[in-house]
């Protein structure tokens, strides 16, 4: 087995002019479709979690000293925080299925295409 017919054909493959195929194409459909939600979900379940430690580090004094006015703004904080949370998956889920409208189309005739081929 000759190593360097190898190592010059990964090489050579490397700097050859890739084709694009009509699967890869597929897969970035999806992922613009998938794309937006994912990014905002992510983005929006952080901050919201982080919001939801900031009233409870005011709540047990941590943070805002130990009174009463920063335990019930702690409190408000806390409860934002946790609607955040809740809605996030909702909010999600309409932003998955709209992505999904916007291309379905395309995606479903490319995968129609891709399976007729085989």
């Amino acid at each position: 087995m000759n190593t360097d017919k190898i190592y010059a054909e990964q090489i050579a493959n490397e700097y050859a002019p890739k084709k694009t195929s009509k699967v890869i194409a597929l897969k970035k459909l999806d992922q613009k479709a998938k794309r937006p939600a994912e990014i905002f979900t992510y983005t929006f379940g952080i901050i919201c979690a982080l919001i939801l430690g900031t009233g409870m580090s005011l709540c047990m004094g941590v943070i805002g000293g130990k009174t009463i006015l920063s335990m019930i703004i702690g409190i408000v904080v806390g409860i934002i925080g946790i609607v955040g949370c809740g809605t996030n998956y909702p909010i999600y889920k309409k932003m998955l299925e709209k992505g999904k409208q916007k291309y379905g189309s395309d995606i479903i005739s490319l995968a129609k295409e891709i399976a007729e081929e085989e």
